[in-house]
């Protein structure tokens, strides 16, 4: 119950998490609302189970994704989201 729970909790907050402004912000809204009503189900397989290639470069890692879905340009802005500090 308790993994169920940190799981929705988890796609909520990444829904959360998702910028609204910008050129497009009626379609990020509308990308953000759907993602809040999505089930988990939906939301492991278009985020998270998305395979990935990890190779070590250069003393690099490189991440390569090798499928494309239709929620993988929300993935990346999320990404890119993520990358800044937290404001406090």
């Amino acid at each position: 119950m308790v993994m169920a729970s940190q799981a929705w909790s988890l796609k909520a907050w990444a829904a959360l998490m998702l910028p609204e402004k910008g050129r497009w912000s009626e379609k990020y809204q509308e990308e953000k609302r759907k993602l809040l009503r999505m089930d988990f189900t939906t939301f492991r397989r278009a985020l998270i189970g998305v395979p990935t290639q990890i190779v070590r470069t250069g003393g690099k890692l490189l991440f390569r994704l090798l499928a494309w879905n239709p929620w993988q340009h929300v993935f990346f802005r999320l990404l890119d989201q993520l990358r800044k500090p937290l404001r406090s």
